[in-house]
């Protein structure tokens, strides 16, 4: 029976592999995010731009060239001011190919891309031409786009917790208890944390009346059929941030801050291209106040929805990344409040990654500010959701880093979310195992007097996550004695760390019952005339084939 078993697998498996050199696979249509937006092939050399998008190097170049900024099918104007290679959806592509038996992705010449490039320029309005830097009408157009055309979100799990207010005025961090981890029957992933606001977040403030501006408020040139001048607001805000006086930008910004802690509604209309421009230079500022209170203003606006896709895609993310390396105190806390508000998209993740904040992130794990810990947490915890952050994050040596931290006790809690989502991956469960991370979990698991229950749970759901078909799992549980420690749990711990427990127990006790079946086989085969070494030989035989094959 065993023996059958393991045959049948054998040729099962070998039917799959094959299957996927049969015709149909060849005719699947090539996904859209593997094409160039420009082009429309197959990208040989993706890179990403500030704004977020990916487009094929020479693609930018031409564009470059030619003074030219395309306005994309979705209304968005991308940024062509920095280019960094994608790595991810280029090892994405070339995987895809290779699966789907089609030709690798060969590079465009230049003349044929700029007679693509001089085609649009002909159809596009002359107003996207990037010759005048000074023309707001593209950011004007990206707005409208984002404001008829919401993305789909998936910033809030279904079973969320708001925030709790302090007393300090501050938007506290979630209970030990909110910050575990719940792991759903069919999934070994983790859910969203419960936290959804970044610590730097004030709720209190000054209320001031509702803010609203129309269409022709976003550009000063731009004349509405219904309104020929800004709102009063809006108007004395820019007007006070462009300022060349230092006390001017002060006042304006404390405004902003102000009016957008607590208006939903004014986040909205305030988050506005001209206002986003000039807070951009206000966050380089040499003035540790004025940076600080615009990278507030920015946490405040990021809370909404509908604006973080268009924070990113103005060239916000390399800008609060600097000020992560190198800022004040005060500065990294909203800056990593900012990382973490726009990681809740999922539209940004992987362009967040790309522009190069894991790094950074995980440095500011250890930072001496307790709110620039939790929310650089969070934000790799979100970031870590998609494949290509944790491949990066592997190669970063994160899981090293974050082991040691669980060890030491620092954001235990915390830092267990993340490695829950890094062992999800294939490269990073065996980073995790190669790094001896079931005997420092389990370790953790016996120090039960001293260790919080969150973080126990959150123990529990890393081992959880490591186990999920993994075949070295067993064997390193055996040597950490995990399954005493886990009847422990089971026994004592609560209701989440208990379910997790159970169903490891049962997948480490169903893989002993495999092996009995498997000895009981060879007393079969004997039985039935086969010597054992002659059953020995052909598993050897079979073994090997295994192995090659």
């Amino acid at each position: 029976m065993g023996g059958n078993g393991k045959h049948r697998w054998k040729i099962s498996f070998y039917h799959r592999h094959n299957s996927s050199s049969s015709p149909k696979h060849s005719e699947t249509q090539t996904p859209p995010e593997f094409l160039c937006p420009i082009s429309g092939s197959l990208m040989f050399d993706p890179v990403v731009v500030p704004s977020g998008q990916s487009f094929d190097r020479i693609s930018i170049q031409v564009c470059r060239d030619l003074g030219f900024t395309p306005t994309l099918p979705d209304g968005s104007i991308p940024d062509f001011s920095t280019t960094i290679p994608n790595l991810a959806i280029k090892t994405t592509i070339l995987t895809w190919c290779r699966d789907h038996h089609t030709q690798d992705p060969t590079p465009l010449d230049y003349t044929s891309v700029e007679k693509i490039v001089r085609s649009k320029i002909q159809h596009q309005s002359p107003s996207t031409l990037t010759s005048a830097p000074d023309i707001r009408i593209s950011e004007r157009e990206l707005l409208k786009a984002v404001a008829e055309n919401p993305p789909v979100l998936f910033s809030h799990a279904a079973t969320e917790i708001g925030p709790r207010v302090n007393n300090n005025l501050y938007c506290s961090t979630s209970s030990s208890s909110d910050e575990s981890v719940i792991i759903t029957a069919n999934s070994p992933h983790t859910p969203l944390p419960l936290a959804t606001r970044p610590a730097c977040f004030s709720t209190s403030g000054s209320s001031s009346s509702s803010i609203e501006i129309t269409e022709s408020e976003i550009n000063p040139n731009f004349q509405s059929s219904s309104s020929s001048s800004s709102s009063p607001e809006e108007q004395e805000l820019f007007l006070q941030l462009k300022s060349s006086d230092i006390y001017e930008q002060e006042t304006g910004l404390i405004s902003l801050r102000k009016i957008t802690r607590t208006k939903e509604e004014a986040r909205v209309s305030l988050c506005s291209p001209r206002l986003l421009s000039t807070l951009r230079s206000l966050i380089i500022s040499r003035y540790n106040v004025v940076q600080t209170n615009a990278i507030a203003s920015l946490v405040n606006l990021s809370l909404e929805k509908s604006n973080k896709v268009l924070i990113l895609r103005s060239g916000f993310v390399p800008l609060l990344i600097d000020v992560l390396k190198a800022g004040s105190s005060e500065a990294q806390e909203h800056a990593a409040g900012a990382l973490f508000s726009l990681a809740l998209e999922d539209e940004n993740k992987m362009a967040i990654g790309v522009l190069g904040a894991l790094q950074p992130l995980l440095h500011a794990l250890r930072s001496d500010s307790e709110r620039t810990r939790h929310d650089s947490a969070l934000a790799l915890y979100h970031l870590s959701l998609i494949q290509s952050n944790r491949v990066k994050l592997v190669k970063l040596g994160a899981v090293s880093t974050l082991l040691s931290m669980v060890k030491s006790g620092d954001s235990a809690s915390r830092v267990l979310l993340i490695l829950c989502n890094i062992a999800a991956s294939t490269e990073g469960k065996s980073a995790m195992l190669d790094a001896n991370a079931v005997a420092i979990l389990v370790g953790m698991l016996r120090e039960s007097e001293l260790v919080p229950e969150a973080t126990r749970e959150n123990c529990v759901a890393a081992l959880f996550a490591l186990s999920h078909g993994s075949m070295r799992f067993k064997g390193l549980a055996k040597e950490a004695r995990a399954m005493e420690v886990l009847r422990e749990v089971e026994e004592r711990g609560s209701q989440r760390a208990k379910e997790k427990a159970i169903r490891i127990l049962q997948m480490m006790r169903g893989r002993e019952e495999e092996e009995d079946e498997e000895i009981d086989w060879e007393g079969a085969l004997d039985a039935g005339g086969l010597s054992r070494s002659r059953y020995r030989a052909g598993r050897d035989v079979f073994g090997a084939n295994s192995t090659n094959f």
